[in-house]
């Protein structure tokens, strides 16, 4: 009973690893679409921050979802330095919430 409750928990975290993976390479695809990656990289600065060092700035933040989506949307400055991010509105509110989600999760990683 014991190895089978063990090769089940072994199956199971290899399927999350493939479902986290997939959701990363679906959230990766959807800043593709919508022209994030033209001004942002995962691990290094481009025009504006990678989504690696946004999320260790807003790590801990409670409010930090909420508040990226908002700059998704409607753009902003000053966080970064002079350069502004220019306003997104055709990115619906769902996406913006998936994308800010997947840079967020990378503070995990």
């Amino acid at each position: 009973m014991k190895r089978y409750l063990i090769a089940c928990l072994v199956a199971a975290s290899g399927s999350l690893a493939i479902v986290d993976s997939a959701w990363a390479a679906d959230a990766e695809a959807l800043a593709k679409k919508n022209q994030c990656m033209t001004c942002h990289a995962v691990d290094r600065k481009l025009v504006g921050p990678g989504y690696q060092e946004i999320a260790r700035k807003y790590s801990g933040d409670k409010g930090a979802a909420a508040k990226l989506v908002e700059k998704v949307k409607k753009g902003g400055s000053g966080v970064w330095g002079q350069m502004p991010m220019p306003a997104n509105p055709t990115v619906s509110d769902g996406d913006a919430k998936a994308l800010v989600q997947w840079i967020l999760a990378m503070d995990q990683k």
